[in-house]
């Protein structure tokens, strides 16, 4: 073994040199490390991410085409499922089947039928909460990244910025006024830098007036001529018209945007 002098008179021992074999063992050892840090990168970039958001909402939409679950939700309802059980799954299957884009309407006049007002409000609600839940999630993870370099619009960044800015009231007013489809308002939400908490309480809390409607509407299908059904029709006529109303009072606003 050889020693070297330092300057301060103590000796510094040389290391041993490598051997040749662990050398070649490490080359062969990186390089596979690194195919499978690329392979891994291309698999999570966001365009990659993005075509798999494509593919799940697209096999959604068609599983809904051809299985119709929305009629089974009201028609084909097992029979040995009541009470909380039957409650729990239908808040499930209510929240899966928002995500695939059928109408919260036809599920919440489903609801109605299927359970009393208050039951069904309840149910629809958690449906629709569990619903935007996941649809948020979904865009947050999967589009995100890939989406908002591509907000360069002017009606694109309005909404972006409201939404980014003031999500609570703006999601607040997109739930109570049923002019923004149910589906459109998750994923744009997604795309912001929206929270989730504020996301999830302006869902919870603005879908109630006209969730509420139409599953007093369901309930009172038999009877269409009672005063519940009546005044459920005006609350789901009057929030529509109020919509259009704030819509084109607002066009201005977004045009000088």
């Amino acid at each position: 073994m050889l020693d070297a002098t330092t300057r301060s008179g103590g000796t510094a021992t040389a290391a041993p040199p490598v051997p040749a074999t662990e050398l070649v063992l490490t080359e062969f050892t990186t390089a596979p490390t690194g195919l499978a840090a690329r392979c891994t990168r291309a698999l999570l970039s966001p365009w990659s991410r993005l075509s798999l958001l494509v593919s799940i909402l697209v096999a959604a939409a068609a599983t809904v085409l051809l299985f119709e679950p929305q009629k089974l939700l009201a028609d084909g309802w097992p029979p040995q499922l009541n009470g909380a059980a039957a409650s729990v799954v239908f808040a499930v299957a209510y929240g899966l089947c928002t995500v695939a884009f059928v109408p919260r309407p036809l599920l919440n006049i489903a609801a109605g039928a299927l359970f009393s007002s208050q039951l069904g409000l309840g149910v629809s609600l958690a449906g629709t909460v569990l619903g935007a839940g996941i649809a948020f999630g979904l865009g947050r993870i999967l589009g995100q990244d890939a989406l908002r370099p591509l907000l360069r619009g002017r009606w694109l960044k309005a909404a972006d910025g409201q939404l980014s800015r003031h999500g609570f009231r703006s999601m607040m007013a997109a739930r109570l006024f049923p002019g923004v489809p149910f589906w459109a308002a998750n994923y744009c939400a997604s795309v912001s830098r929206m929270g989730w908490f504020p996301f999830l309480l302006a869902t919870g809390l603005g879908s109630i007036p006209n969730t509420a409607a139409y599953v007093v509407a369901g309930a009172q299908a038999s009877a269409p001529t009672s005063p519940a059904f009546l005044i459920a029709m005006a609350f789901i006529a009057l929030p529509a018209l109020a919509g259009a109303i704030v819509a084109w009072r607002k066009r201005h606003h977004f045009r000088d945007r």
